[in-house]
């Protein structure tokens, strides 16, 4: 039986989801299409078919609402990078309050004393760490690198990035067309981004070694766009330099209220947005309000983001984190920034079964920065740390609320505040944080 053929429709947009998705009922059935507002009547196509609801591409807005503005970015809607360029800054971020409220009060069962000023901050060249995809596509006779399209597995055909931080932005169509001249085209799928204050890095990842005019290209291209290149031949301890080469320093950033420079290497995980990180870090530590004679946990601590300006309010801090590069990364960053009440474990967070030493030595106040998948470990056995105040950073509201939950309904805690950080503007991302003191 042959396939039916999609044709476009018209329907009005009764409601949307926190990802910027209209809502329209048709024929007894909900399609979700993207980009599309409250109150629009839109024409669609439909792309994906569900059980209970489709997915659909918005083709053309005929009834526009008030709300909605001109995309900044000309790959806005192909794109998956983005999915929020059409509403503005406030709408987006009263979209992510929403999300944060609903799930609070729908798996959490329960609404913080108070409810923060969103941590806001520039909303366009922010993002200093991406995963930026390459791919020869024979059929276009070029080679694309950007981000993955919004309806479709391919990659996005794109000339610059409006989100992407320092010069790496206006750089796409440059670096499409230096990949197009290595012989390895066709073997090289990512290109890593990270951009420090002193510097930015290029990580190549290849899957055959470059010949010697492939590493000339390379060089070349880090030279006249004052980058450092890596290659990564393999996983994450084969990333090598290749220009300049030899670095001075590594790369870095700072938290000048703190007095603290973070050391870090092109792969490690540092948060997206540099500016909101600052005022994120500034804002947790007010809130954990740490004392001199205090003993602070930091758990998912990376490479001491929250842990090391800490070190300078509390009598000691203990930072723990699963991965042992970034554990021996924050405690170089330790010394460099002449902090000896600091140390570093490595734990698997995930794995805890309530018999590890620094579990039962407690704490006076806990902060923790979980993975999407929460912190569920640590709030089952919160009554053996016992802090007075927990704040508790977040990337996934549903699992905030469901520890948040755990944490009022079962052992007692106040939620006193929650909100938004904008971290990922234009992105239906939500990161959040939640301010916790016992009763």
């Amino acid at each position: 039986m042959a396939r039916k053929r999609r044709e476009p429709e018209t329907a009005s947009i009764d409601s949307a989801t926190h990802d910027g998705r209209g809502i329209a009922a048709v024929s007894g059935k909900k399609v979700f299409v993207a980009g599309a507002l409250p109150g629009e009547t839109v024409e669609f196509i439909r792309r994906k078919s569900r059980r209970n609801f489709d997915e659909a591409e918005l083709l053309e807005v005929i009834e526009a609402s008030a709300d909605r503005i001109d995309a900044k970015c000309e790959a806005f809607g192909r794109c998956g990078g983005c999915s929020l360029q059409h509403v503005s800054d406030d709408y987006q971020r009263r979209i992510k309050f929403q999300t944060l409220k609903d799930n609070l009060e729908r798996i959490g069962k329960l609404e913080p004393d108070v409810w923060l000023e969103p941590l806001i901050g520039p909303t366009w060249g922010y993002r200093r760490r991406a995963r930026l995809a390459v791919k020869d596509v024979t059929a276009k006779g070029r080679v694309l690198v950007g981000f993955r399209e919004r309806h479709a597995p391919f990659i996005t055909d794109m000339q610059r990035c409006e989100v992407l931080a320092g010069s790496i932005g206006g750089l796409i169509g440059e670096l499409s067309e230096l990949v197009a001249k290595l012989t390895i085209r066709a073997r090289l799928p990512q290109i890593e981004v990270a951009v420090a204050e002193n510097s930015t890095a290029l990580v190549f990842r290849v899957l055959d070694a470059p010949g010697e005019a492939d590493m000339n290209e390379l060089i070349a291209f880090g030279v006249r766009h004052e980058l450092r290149i890596y290659l990564q031949p393999g996983g994450l301890d084969s990333v090598q330099l290749i220009q300049p080469p030899a670095i001075d320093e590594p790369l870095y950033y700072t938290l000048p209220e703190f007095d603290i420079r973070v050391d870090f290497e092109p792969i490690d995980f540092v948060q997206v947005n540099g500016d909101i990180n600052r005022r994120m870090v500034k804002f947790a530590i007010e809130q954990l309000q740490p004392k001199a004679d205090d003993r602070v946990l930091d758990l998912y601590c990376g490479i001491g983001n929250f842990s090391l300006p800490l070190a300078r309010h509390a009598g000691s801090v203990l930072g723990i984190e699963g991965d042992k590069n970034l554990v021996a990364r924050a405690a170089e960053n330790a010394r460099n920034n002449g902090l000896e009440n600091v140390e570093f474990r490595v734990a698997d967070l995930s794995k805890i079964d309530g018999t590890e030493s620094w579990l039962k030595a407690g704490c006076d106040r806990l902060l923790v920065d979980p993975a999407r998948s929460g912190a569920a470990e640590i709030v089952e056995r919160i009554a053996l740390l016992n802090p007075e105040r927990i704040v508790y950073v977040s990337c996934h509201p549903g699992t905030l609320a469901r520890d948040a939950g755990v944490l009022v309904h079962e052992h007692g805690y106040r939620l006193e505040a929650a909100g938004i950080i904008d971290m990922f503007p234009h992105t239906a991302h939500v990161e959040s944080i939640a301010v916790f003191s016992q009763n």
